[in-house]
């Protein structure tokens, strides 16, 4: 996958060879299950016409622009995307810098200027619930006409279903907002994550025998699960470990504010000026004040067995993997 970023206000697309290209086109937040299919089913017609396959997404999320107060927290931010799509086996994706300028465009517009004049499409395909343009107008009725009058075949892909009900970003996200990371998970197809500089705290973690990295997560966009103590799996230089996070408040410490605190188990090391990875497996339990450190410490051992039994439910290792 080659990744090729084009502004909307300058000339050139990808690269022309004759060939023509099979299109997707939309937010792709958080790279779900349902839009791994149409990936995959864009990339199945290209091999087999002879075209290339091409993604064409957004950043910023275009309710960023026209109704920011609306706006949903990222899934995945573009760096994580770009990181998901590199397996999705295109031959490019192409980032839109989306502002006032394109999101007034019309969907023939759209269609016309930029999929087909400087992308050459030939063949577009599109998710169930599709909408772009101004004020979404570009449903799939829309699109199967500018088609047929431009000269390219427009084609569905069918929900992918979790249950009963249609994998959405959306949906994933009010799982993550109401702590079922393992609800996430099932839609997303791998465990929801998030990254973070390690830097100094002030040691409290370590004095009651449970050392802690203190997580700088940078204002981004991207969501992050609510306070809570959740099971992990956490990345790092020198492996991968199981372990549990805190998200939130310190109610049992006077004076402390949030901070999102790591525990790895089995792990011995300094990880100052790391960025760590964290994986989110299971919703453990509720930020709560404790009367003292003793009945806090008996409270993180028993975090501590159910991370363990939770990380071997997903057949996942407690210690390092290289």
């Amino acid at each position: 996958m080659v990744d090729y970023a084009i502004d909307p206000a300058l000339p050139p697309g990808v690269p022309r060879d004759g060939r023509g290209t099979v299109i997707t086109v939309g937010t792709f937040d958080g790279v779900h299950r349902g839009h791994w299919a149409v990936l995959q089913e864009i990339r199945r017609r290209a091999l087999h016409s002879g075209r290339r396959s091409v993604l064409v997404t957004f950043h910023p999320h275009p309710l960023m622009i026209v109704r920011p107060d609306d706006a949903p927290p990222l899934l995945t931010t573009p760096a994580e995307k770009k990181e998901i799509l590199a397996e999705a086996g295109l031959d490019y994706a192409v980032f839109l810098s989306f502002n006032q300028v394109l999101a007034a465009y019309s969907p023939h517009r759209f269609v016309e200027e930029i999929l087909l004049g400087r992308l050459g499409v030939e063949e577009l395909v599109i998710g169930y619930d599709h909408g772009f343009g101004r004020g979404r107008s570009g449903d799939v009725d829309t699109l199967a006409k500018i088609g047929q009058e431009l000269r390219f075949a427009v084609d569905v892909v069918p929900p992918v279903l979790a249950g009963k009900i249609p994998v959405s970003s959306s949906r994933i996200r009010r799982s993550l907002l109401a702590r079922d990371v393992e609800g996430a998970r099932e839609g997303l197809g791998r465990l929801y994550c998030i990254r973070g500089l390690v830097v100094r705290g002030d040691g409290r973690g370590r004095s009651l025998g449970f050392p802690t990295a203190n997580l700088w997560v940078p204002v981004n966009g991207k969501l992050i699960p609510p306070p809570g103590v959740y099971a992990v799996r956490a990345g790092v230089r020198k492996g991968s470990h199981g372990g549990a996070i805190h998200i939130g408040p310190r109610p049992t410490f006077t004076g402390s504010g949030p901070t999102i605190e790591l525990h790895l188990l089995d792990f011995e090391g300094d990880l100052y000026g790391e960025e760590v990875r964290v994986e989110f497996i299971r919703f453990l339990r509720e930020v709560r004040p404790f009367t003292s450190a003793s009945s806090l410490v008996e409270q993180l051992r028993s975090d501590m067995e159910v991370t363990r039994a939770a990380l071997e439910e997903a057949k996942l290792p407690a210690g390092r993997v290289e």
